[in-house]
């Protein structure tokens, strides 16, 4: 037995022998699963802390139920384990769905900021603001995981440029305001924060064909 070999064997006796903490799941009323570290109570309500930093506050009666997670442990490997960069996974994703990664990214930045643990106050998670719903009818199982969260972003905009024949306008209107809102106007609908949504992302995105172009 070589050296390397021993020194493996022996890191994965002590790797078994630490205490493993596991995270949980916190389950809310409306639908929506999502992986914590760990939570505790607050004047407010519960607050929700989540993997890598950061956290939730909720209130009690939101929180149905909290979940255990089962710790797995992962093979010891000696090799670095890659990490892609945002605009890879953008790339990545606007190639699998026909999408101009410039798009994606001006999306991103009206939706997030580019911040891959914003949650607004409707529920609605991670760079692409993905809601409850939308995320469980795409198989998003962490929506604040970024390569998760832009794949199924990506490819729910996708289906709504193919649904309204292109037109970015209303594809972008129905993936702030809900496609039923869109259709109920035939169109943008009327409201403020819709229609902001769609001129910021839109001149985003005609900025950054403009700049590549110059």
């Amino acid at each position: 037995m070589g050296l390397t070999t021993r020194l493996i064997g022996l890191l994965t006796l002590a790797l078994a022998a630490l205490p493993l903490t596991a995270g949980e799941y916190a389950v809310l009323r409306n639908g929506y699963r999502m992986r914590v570290e760990r939570h505790e109570s607050t004047e407010n309500g519960t607050r929700l802390h989540l993997p890598g930093g950061g956290w939730v506050d909720v209130r009690d009666d939101d929180v149905a139920r909290l979940e255990p997670e089962e710790v797995v442990v992962a093979p010891l490997s000696l090799a670095p384990v890659a990490t892609l960069s945002l605009a890879d996974i953008v790339r990545q994703s606007g190639r699998r769905n026909g999408l101009d990664p410039d798009l994606i990214h001006s999306v991103i930045a009206a939706e997030s900021a580019g911040n891959p643990r914003a949650v607004s106050t409707k529920g609605a998670a991670g760079l692409m603001q993905l809601m409850p719903g939308t995320a469980r009818s795409l198989d998003v199982s962490d929506v604040f995981d970024p390569t998760q969260n832009v794949e199924a972003g990506t490819k729910y905009l996708r289906r709504l440029l193919d649904q309204y024949d292109h037109d970015l306008g209303k594809a972008l209107a129905a993936y702030n305001a809900g496609p039923g809102r869109v259709d109920a106007y035939n169109g943008v609908p009327p409201y403020r924060e819709t229609r902001d949504y769609v001129g910021r992302v839109i001149r985003s995105f005609n900025a950054k064909k403009l700049a590549a172009n110059r």
